[in-house]
């Protein structure tokens, strides 16, 4: 009840402290220039006449001051007298209100629709990534309109009305206009239908489906892990296998391609939407996958707190019957060897590093037992698995090809070579995720001697001595000048202390020594 007599005097303290100080305003007729106080220095306010120009300056008024921090003070007091006078409980209510609010704000990290009622469509277009919509209830596709029906009953309807029409292209790079154009649209549709309406279920499923489509940037290996793979994870991890993948945009050879790694996330044969005419019936259907970050997963975003580890877990079940067989067929003193083993994936053309046969002999020569890599599109993943997972250190230049180090095992070296004009890429692409796998990442940038564009552009030019600025006129320059024109050639001097320090890092990681 004191609060109720103490509120009309506060009310107005504050009425009388803004008419004072208007009435100030009014009367002065000037404008304050605040300069910015040192510690111990009393406030020096700057007055500016605007009628004649004068300029004086004056102490500011401590009395006003004292009167200001006393309200202030008064104020705080009587916000907390209701706390004073109430129980114990009330009184932890409003102390920890704001801690409350903040355990909120983290539990609102939950994505929406997360949870979707029966006879449903719920869509989350809130990424800048990719969009998802979530669908439950009776759920029927229909490839020839490239539609997704989801009806409900309504036994007093004549014929069907339509309810909810969301469109969705099911890939993971929404903010790229160019690329989505390339990406089928599904539509996706609620619809309220009489009972004796009989709609045609050709294959019944009793699990749920994820739609996703394998076009876009699919056939380069970073973007088939980056868009593809690991979102597909991330979004059906939580059904254990029991969904089944409706794939858009279907290609036989991603399939054979990535069959290991998909019978790891699902027990059921992916659905070709666009080749399958069939009618298929679930009661449950994502559309569209979940990405977190550049080939990352962050396991706050996931129900089962998984992160890229996890992710690496299901690549070693996918390869490892495989593999079990190609170490058969490796020759007994590579299996026997007690030396690191470094891995060198090697390009052609651009990027290419010009002194490699060099590098492999100061490799040798430090105590590598060196095996150089030439992936393509047609070689055998668990055999690049195979190489790179029994590797201790792997090499490579910057570009796609560096996805591979998601085949490393945690605990091991990753040297990337980092060209001019793309170190943002670098470890915004690999460098960061690498780390986050729990590989040991170090970021070897060239220097302009070492790359191919000293021998065509003057020392000076800013293409070598200035990359960012090359990078800020556009990604057609960037890619024409330092990824398609690029060669490197290793400063081997410089190199070696890199290959050497991995070298000492690795041996002493296998006797237990602690490295800093």
């Amino acid at each position: 009840m004191i609060i109720l007599f103490l509120l009309p005097s506060l009310l107005l303290l504050c009425i009388f402290i803004n008419i004072y100080l208007k009435h100030t305003k009014m009367v002065d007729h000037q404008r304050h220039i605040h300069m910015q106080p040192r510690k111990g220095v009393n406030v020096m306010v700057m007055h500016v006449d605007e009628e004649n120009g004068c300029v004086s300056v004056k102490r500011s008024r401590p009395k006003l001051l004292f009167f200001l921090t006393f309200c202030s003070l008064l104020s705080c007091f009587l916000l907390l007298v209701p706390s004073l006078f109430s129980s114990p409980s009330s009184t932890f209510s409003l102390i920890y209100s704001y801690e409350g609010e903040d355990e909120t704000l983290l539990n609102l990290q939950v994505p929406l629709c997360s949870s979707v009622s029966n006879g449903s469509i719920c869509c989350d277009r809130s990424s800048i990534r990719s969009d998802i919509c979530m669908m439950k209830g009776d759920i029927r596709t229909n490839s020839s309109s490239f539609s997704v029906f989801l009806y409900t009953s309504g036994d007093l309807l004549t014929g069907e009305e339509e309810l909810r029409h969301e469109k969705i292209k099911p890939y993971t790079r929404k903010w790229e206009p160019s690329t989505m154009a390339t990406i089928d649209e599904l539509t996706l549709i609620s619809k309220k239908s009489n009972t004796s309406t009989t709609h045609k279920c050709d294959v019944y499923h009793d699990v749920p489906a994820v739609f996703f489509s394998t076009g876009g940037f699919t056939g380069n290996v970073y973007h088939e892990f980056n868009d593809g793979l690991i979102p597909l994870y991330i979004t059906s991890q939580q059904f254990n296998k029991k969904v089944v993948f409706v794939i858009l945009e279907y290609h036989d050879w991603w399939i054979m391609k990535y069959a290991d790694v998909v019978s790891q996330l699902s027990d059921y044969e992916p659905v070709d939407f666009n080749g399958d005419n069939r009618t298929h019936c679930f009661s449950e259907a994502i559309v569209g996958l979940k990405i977190h970050d550049e080939l990352a997963i962050n396991s706050s975003l996931t129900r089962n707190n998984k992160t890229i580890q996890d992710f690496h877990d299901v690549l070693d079940k996918s390869y490892r019957p495989r593999i079990q067989d190609l170490v058969q067929e490796e020759p007994e003193a590579i299996r026997e060897s007690e030396n690191p083993k470094l891995v060198i994936i090697s390009r052609n053309g651009s990027r290419a590093i010009m002194n490699q046969d060099l590098l492999v002999k100061m490799a040798e020569k430090i105590g590598y037992d060196v095996e150089i890599l030439w992936p393509d599109k047609t070689t055998e993943l668990a055999k690049i698995y195979r190489s790179l997972n029994s590797s201790d250190v792997m090499i490579g230049v910057h570009g796609a090809a560096m996805t591979h180090f998601l085949f490393m095992k945690p605990g091991s070296v990753f040297i990337q070579v980092v060209p001019l004009g793309t170190t943002w890429a670098a470890e915004t692409y690999y460098g960061g995720p690498a780390k986050k796998l729990g590989l040991r990442y170090i970021g070897y940038e060239i220097g302009p001697r070492e790359s191919s564009l000293y021998d065509e552009y003057d020392k000076n030019d800013v293409v070598l001595t200035d990359p960012d600025s090359v990078n800020d006129r556009g990604w057609e320059f960037t890619k024409k000048i330092y990824l398609d024109r690029q060669k490197v050639r290793l400063n081997l001097s410089r190199f070696r202390k890199h290959l050497v320090r991995s070298h000492f890092f690795i041996m002493a990681k296998r006797n237990q020594v602690q490295i800093t």
